[in-house]
């Protein structure tokens, strides 16, 4: 069924994810309720490509639930990793590594984009707004809190740690090696927007640093962090390499984050209270993944570099979660620009990401599209910057759909391969 040329599916979706942007304090209820309308829009009329009806709708679930699944114990576990590094004191000590001068803001957005790399982004951008209110008295200029979250977002974009939708490439089968590019975008991003954004903070308010004692650091803590993330690469990259055929039938990466942080637990216990809220943002942004999943993406525009750019200036209105999950279900990406695109271009809006939504929490004065545009406007610069000077120096390189991938190779396993056929250029990919 379609209005003016559009599947309904796409209608209800995207009324969904509007109802999102403007109902900031509802926006678990507003999900719930595009999820439960979507859902019986497909059981009632059109179906499910897995059949037709409620039947439909549970062997469509019981396609998905891996990555539901996968993507939900990662987002609770990744809560409390941050928390771990919060704690372990190691934010305190940044301020003393921050020169003089307009070097000084500028090198918080480094260590901001550094500590994404490998921390939610969302917890690196609280982490340098934190550091930023204090050493420059609580006088941060809106266009730096801007350069803060695309700082925090542009350093997640070539780690599968480091960002929700990175992550979500990596459980649906994308080689960490195919978003590790994004990083080209993303350092020349934070080069465009970072210079401007410190000068602006330097006259702004100069960088203030008063160092009244040593600050002491928890190295328990930073281990277990380690210990947490090279239990998911090791899992992820043994079940991949040895047995990928399993690989869609049970969460192999969120059990394995859950399992160091509970070994971890006589160490050093995580801040379980930060569990609630965790779960509250997980099902959200679960419930948006799910109703991306029931959409029809044969009828989206093709994937191209163009489409790629497109959506990095939409996810600075619409979730980006939802949109990487139809990128993944449509395919044919060049993972490392779908990665910068709805990573990064959420920064260019104070609600276009979770990082602006809790930086904007602590400044609210941020809460405001015109000044975030307007102060921030070198955001929107350094994206397009970015992404053109990674399509000038590495060009766009399109994959196949991931499931493709798998079985080309695993097919040289297969008795009758021969043996020329597993030293050809795909044989390593995973």
């Amino acid at each position: 069924m379609e209005l003016w040329g559009i599947p309904v599916d796409f209608i209800l979706f995207g009324l969904t994810l509007l109802g999102v942007a403007l109902f900031h304090h509802y926006v678990l209820p507003v999900a719930l309720t595009g999820l439960a309308v979507i859902t019986a829009y497909k059981v009632l009329f059109t179906g499910f490509k897995t059949g037709a009806g409620f039947a439909g709708f549970l062997a469509h679930m019981g396609h998905e639930w891996v990555l539901l699944a996968n993507l939900f114990c990662l987002l609770v576990g990744f809560a409390l990793l941050a928390r771990h590094f919060e704690d372990s004191g190691v934010p305190e000590v940044l301020p003393r590594l921050l020169p003089k001068g307009w070097l000084g803001p500028f090198s918080l957005l480094a260590i901001i984009f550094v500590l994404s790399g490998f921390l939610d982004n969302i917890a690196a951008a609280l982490i340098g707004a934190t550091v930023a209110a204090s050493v420059f008295k609580r006088k941060v200029h809106i266009g730096f809190l801007a350069a803060i979250v695309a700082a925090s977002n542009a350093g997640g974009a070539g780690s599968v740690v480091g960002d929700t939708t990175t992550t979500m490439m990596w459980i649906d089968g994308v080689d960490p090696l195919d978003v590790f590019h994004a990083y080209l975008a993303a350092f020349v991003a934070l080069i465009t927007f970072g210079v401007p954004a410190a000068l602006l903070q330097h006259r702004h308010m100069a960088i203030a640093v008063e160092i009244h004692a040593a600050h002491k650091i928890d190295w328990m803590r930073l281990y277990i962090v380690l210990f947490i993330l090279v239990a998911a690469v090791a899992t992820n990259v043994t079940v991949n390499l040895k047995f990928p055929e399993a690989a869609d039938h049970f969460p192999f990466l969120g059990v394995a984050v859950w399992v160091a942080l509970l070994l971890a637990v006589p160490l050093r216990k995580p801040e379980w209270s930060l569990v609630p809220d965790a779960v509250k943002g997980s099902i959200f942004l679960l419930a948006l993944v799910t109703c991306a999943s029931m959409m029809p993406v044969e009828k989206l525009p093709p994937a191209s570099w163009q489409t790629a750019l497109s959506l990095g200036f939409v996810s600075a209105v619409f979730d980006n979660i939802p949109l990487t999950a139809l990128a993944l279900k449509q395919g044919g990406y060049d993972w490392g620009f779908l990665a910068y695109a709805v990573g990064f271009g959420g920064s260019m809006i104070w609600f276009g990401s979770s990082a602006g939504v809790a930086v904007s929490n602590l400044f609210p004065e941020a809460k405001s599209v015109g000044r975030w545009l307007r102060h921030g406007w070198f955001v929107v610069v350094g994206y397009v910057v970015g992404f053109f000077a990674m399509l000038a120096l590495l060009g766009w390189q399109p994959h196949p759909p991931h499931k493709e991938r798998r079985q080309e190779i695993t097919a040289p396993l297969l008795p009758q391969a021969s043996p020329s056929s597993a030293l050809g250029t795909d044989a390593g990919y995973r």
